[in-house]
């Protein structure tokens, strides 16, 4: 299905977009932007949970941010490969909802996976503008070129340094929400299992998401905040954009 996007959220695991940039998305969305999220695989390598749950908290953390779109492209948890065969799948979706900007997992970070998605998604996001590479849509329609004009990457468990952050004050209870949308994966009271627990699931995994966010909108000078890194130099027409 097309749907022209301005803003298509990637990330390799169910629930990396709800923890990296959720306040971001339901910011952008608030200003009119059309939005959407693309999961790679279905974090089927996950201590708790099933892939299937996973799939459903998705959803539900979906309709709670407010996007346009989400879907699943199936990768292989753990064993995916920035290749050919994973480029080539990736430059499909881009193609589809030709967003002009695209947020992705952290540059590198504490999970392996997280670090390879970002190069997967940074190196697809380049041959997506490049005419010679041929793709098909999910009809067996030829696709266009298309390349997004920006891409950003979200700080995850390991900190960065900021080329930027979005001040996410007004939307921090929704994105908890959605968060919290992810039962089998974080500390919530009420969840029934005798599964194990794991590094996320524990309440200190959640003051510490509340305290990064804590430290990055004090950065700016707002309560809460989530930062980006950028792979080029950023420009502005207009000072007053930094207000």
């Amino acid at each position: 299905m097309y749907m022209k996007l301005d803003i298509l959220a990637i990330a390799v695991h169910p629930d990396d977009i709800e923890l990296g940039c959720a306040g971001t998305l339901m910011a952008q969305i608030a200003l009119g932007k059309k939005v959407g999220i693309l999961d790679l695989t279905r974090g089927e390598l996950g201590t708790r949970g099933t892939p299937e749950g996973r799939l459903q908290e998705a959803a539900d953390a979906a309709r709670i941010m407010g996007v346009a779109v989400r879907e699943n492209a199936g990768m292989a948890d753990g064993f995916f490969q920035n290749d050919e065969a994973h480029q080539r799948q990736l430059i499909s979706f881009i193609r589809t909802y030709q967003p002009d900007i695209v947020l992705s997992n952290a540059i590198e970070d504490r999970h392996p996976d997280h670090g390879r998605a970002a190069q997967l998604i940074y190196d697809s996001c380049f041959y997506s503008g490049l005419r010679r590479i041929e793709t098909e849509d999910a009809k067996g329609t030829p696709q266009a070129e298309w390349r997004p004009r920006q891409l950003f990457h979200f700080i995850q468990d390991r900190y960065i340094t900021p080329d930027f952050v979005v001040d996410i004050t007004p939307y921090w209870e929704r994105k908890k929400e959605a968060m919290l949308a992810f039962k089998s994966q974080f500390y919530i009271p009420s969840y029934d299992s005798d599964e194990p627990q794991s590094y996320i699931s524990s309440p200190e995994f959640l003051e510490f998401i509340k305290a990064r966010a804590e430290e990055m909108g004090h950065a700016i000078g707002v309560k809460y905040g989530e930062g980006f890194t950028s792979g080029r130099r950023l420009g502005v027409r207009d000072l007053s954009a930094f207000i």
